[in-house]
């Protein structure tokens, strides 16, 4: 074998390796990126992403049920016909608890906050559908449309007070999918007959769920329309 082909090989081998840590460092930097601008630290960004990766899914749970007795990945809400519906922790939970926090902390407009999840909720009523396989899903690139909508939204809502628009984007965006994808849906799903028991969980995607992302590149998106925006504001 030539110096050259084993070169060549050994770049092959680098670039694979290489790869996967390019994305997560990406994927690093842009979540990051939406923290800070929603008020969080690197750091407290960087746990919320592992507890939400963490609970999600349910790594902690045999050492958690030891203690309680129960696991917190998947918290279960009620049971129909042979459809068992259930909240992931990191997929739904934590988002909607960071939600309430930055509507309190930042002390958003009730009615506006409504408006703008009104209007995710309705997009993202309409780019998805349920799946009895699947659960709720979203052909890409339709699923990106919640994304545009609630920074957008965030854009007008709060063009006086751009330095809440990234909370804004992130609480839309987060709670309008939930709204408009999981809770407009689950009756048409719960509807379809099973023969097995079948399991409907909100957020059971986790950290790549449509419920988890969505805040986050509404957030991304809004920085990006309104660079040099909010300094000047």
């Amino acid at each position: 074998m030539s110096a050259v082909s084993v070169l060549t090989q050994l770049s092959i081998y680098i670039f694979y390796i290489l790869l996967p840590l390019l994305a997560l460092y990406i994927a690093y930097l842009v979540i990051t990126k939406a923290f800070n601008d929603m008020g969080f630290s690197e750091f407290e960004a960087i746990i919320i992403v592992f507890i939400s990766f963490l609970l999600g899914y349910g790594l902690a749970d045999g050492i958690i049920k030891e203690y309680v007795g129960f696991g917190f990945s998947n918290v279960p809400l009620f049971s129909y016909d042979n459809w068992r519906v259930g909240i992931n922790t990191g997929g739904a939970i934590i988002p909607i608890i960071i939600s309430i926090y930055l509507i309190t902390k930042n002390k958003l407009s009730v009615a506006r906050v409504g408006i703008g999840i009104l209007i995710v909720a309705i997009i993202t009523f309409f780019v998805t559908r349920p799946d009895p396989s699947k659960g709720i899903v979203s052909s890409f690139p339709f699923w990106l449309l919640p994304v545009f909508c609630a920074s957008i939204a965030s854009i007008f809502l709060l063009w006086k007070n751009l330095h809440k628009a990234a909370p804004f984007a992130y609480v839309s965006g987060t709670i309008g999918v939930l709204i408009g994808a999981d809770f407009l849906h689950l009756m048409v799903l719960l509807g379809t007959e099973t023969q097995t028991i079948r399991n409907a969980v909100i957020g059971g995607a986790v950290v790549l769920d449509m419920v988890f992302i969505t805040g986050l590149l509404a957030v991304i998106l809004d920085g990006i329309l309104m660079f040099g925006q909010k300094k000047q504001n």
